[in-house]
């Protein structure tokens, strides 16, 4: 990950500028909510000698002004945090979406070296925890902040001398629960990068568990995982342990400032500087700041731990995105599918080729079949091909328009790729089909028919309606399959990138895709990687890639002829899959 600027909570303000009517409604509930504050201290000093001289009328008097004040209170706490609740939220929402809407747009090479699990995580356990920091400090610290001032303030007002005396014990508690905050920010942040480690590690551990079984390797995932939960452990305890510390440190100086501020004050008394009446209401307001100091002291350490989630956050925002359309793109139009590769170089990084110099002209219509050693750069070529990358040095070219001049919605709507892995988002039948493009029934039935689904979504209990289960664990490879070439097809693209379509499957599911496929290549320029030469003798072209290069082309029969590279290949394949020629 890029390492980040500091990034504080300043940066979310201006997300709630459209929230200002429901903060300023709220800001004065919180206003009149902390005023009632020396209100009550006040009330407080008139109840108290009363009680002690006996006078019951007053004493019935002070209360029922209590109640009310109360009850004033309890009712603009109601309000600020109701008020202020939905801004807070909102802004948590806003945070959320746009970076997931920034993790679509990511660059395809940043997206490679990103954990999965640790993405997860931030999107949802680091976003969560600074939307509660975001919350409480509008809704809690902020009255807890104005609590202290207000009530603090009412204590000068009674006693200035005595107020110096307990103000000198302030800065004792804000070094110290600073210098905790700091600590509490640097564990959280080593405490979280381990729960995303385990994260990722879960993920791997679920997508591959028939792996591990099949290799009897159930006690090494078993000892990476206890050693990972362990690192987790040893971090989430660090945290607790300095939480654990500042707790009680800052509550013994709390209490020792009381105890201190009791002494003072019998000496005021007794010096005539104070009465009992004003004591009585400096001691209460004293207590009403207990409340509001523990929830600053607790309020910052999450806040640090959300400064911690916030960076992490931030990371994601600072990674490199996709380039976007030039302001000169030109629309698509009518494709015919002819594409031309001219002098076409690309490396993901400098000075590493993967594709060199490739020259290559499809025609409309025409299958070609891509082949070669794993690393020659098949792959890639299908990612110029989408533009997820854009050539170096070259030109690819749709209907003679370079691709880097035309907008990447309507190119991508024009070629379609169905990938080696089918992956099938959960939701209906219909929904996987259509995957989130507009599509009557008419067109979605067309499409699986092309694909030579049609025959066993009808056969499911609810037919189009059908549930998929995440990861498609409800179906089968081959069906998964032929829902991804129905998914490709439907928008009618004039290009289609086949990517081991078939490897994967048994002879069985793989003839009921491969009838699919004829159906879906119909018309239509295609483009397949193949590394079972079997499936691609039929293809108009084959082109062999090795090492980024274009070594051999042309059909199967005469690439047998010259007894180059691909015959080589295809005679090491005769082993298994009989004679080529």
């Amino acid at each position: 990950m890029v390492a980040p600027p500091s990034a504080g909570f300043r940066r979310l303000l201006p997300l709630l500028l459209p929230y200002r009517r429901p903060l300023a409604a709220g800001g004065v509930c919180m206003l009149v909510f902390v005023l009632c504050w020396p209100v009550l201290a006040w009330l407080a000093g008139q109840l108290i000698p009363a009680i002690g001289a006996g006078d019951f009328a007053k004493v019935l008097r002070v209360i029922g002004l209590a109640l009310a004040v109360f009850m004033l209170q309890k009712l603009a706490q109601f309000g600020q945090d109701t008020l202020l609740a939905a801004p807070a939220l909102q802004v948590s929402q806003e945070l959320r979406r746009g970076l997931f809407a920034r993790l679509q747009r990511l660059d395809f090479a940043v997206l490679e070296k990103l954990s999965a699990g640790d993405l997860t995580y931030r999107l949802t356990e680091d976003a969560d925890r600074v939307g509660e920091v975001l919350y409480k400090t509008i809704q809690d610290t902020t009255p807890s902040a104005l609590q202290l001032v207000v009530v603090f303030g009412y204590m000068v007002w009674l006693d200035w001398r005595l107020s110096l005396a307990t103000l000198l014990l302030a800065p004792v508690v804000a070094v110290l629960v600073s210098v905790f905050g700091a600590r509490v920010m640097g564990a959280a942040e080593r405490s979280q990068k381990q729960v995303s480690e385990l994260a990722g590690l879960l993920g791997e551990a679920i997508g591959g568990l028939p792996l591990v079984r099949a290799f009897a390797a159930e006690p090494w995932l078993q000892q990476r995982f206890e050693q990972e939960i362990d690192l987790h452990r040893r971090a989430r305890y660090r945290t607790q342990r300095l939480l654990a510390l500042q707790y009680p440190v800052v509550g013994f100086l709390e209490a020792a400032g009381i105890l201190a501020v009791l002494l003072i004050g019998a000496a005021r008394i007794q010096a005539g500087g104070l009465d009992a009446q004003g004591f009585s209401s400096y001691v209460t307001a004293l207590l009403m700041l207990i409340d509001p100091i523990s929830h600053l002291t607790t309020n910052f350490n999450e806040f640090q731990q959300g400064q911690a989630s916030l960076r992490r956050l931030r990371e994601i925002e600072l990674e490199a995105v996709e380039a976007p359309d030039r302001a000169d793109a030109r629309p698509l139009g009518t494709v015919q599918g002819e594409l031309a590769l001219r002098n076409v170089s690309f490396g993901y990084d400098p000075g590493q080729a993967v594709l060199r110099e490739l020259n290559l002209t499809v025609r409309p219509g025409q299958v070609v079949a891509l082949v070669g050693p794993s690393g020659a750069g098949k792959s890639t070529l299908f990612s110029l091909l989408l533009r997820f990358n854009t050539a170096q040095q070259g030109q690819v070219l749709l209907d003679g328009h370079d691709l880097a001049n035309l907008r990447a919605r309507e190119l991508r709507q024009a070629v379609a790729l169905v990938p080696q892995q089918s992956s099938v988002f959960s939701g209906t039948v219909a929904e996987a089909i259509a995957f989130g493009r507009p599509a009557t029934s008419e067109q979605i039935h067309r499409a699986a028919e092309l694909a030579n689904a049609a025959g066993f979504i009808e056969a499911l209990p609810l037919g189009y309606n059908s549930r998929i289960e995440e990861r498609g664990t409800n179906f089968s490879g081959g069906q998964l399959q032929r829902l991804a070439i129905a998914r490709a097809v439907l928008g009618n693209p004039a290009v289609l990138l086949l990517d081991e379509a078939t490897s994967a499957l048994d002879a069985e599911a793989e003839q009921a895709v491969q009838r699919g496929l004829d159906r879906a290549m119909a018309g239509r320029t295609v483009l397949v990687i193949a590394h079972r030469l079997s499936t691609v003798q039929s293809a108009d072209h084959i082109v062999v890639l090795e090492a980024g290069r274009i070594v051999e082309q042309g059909s199967h029969a005469q690439l047998m002829v010259q007894g180059g590279r691909y015959r080589e290949l295809c005679e090491r394949q005769l082993i298994h899959l009989g004679p080529c020629g």
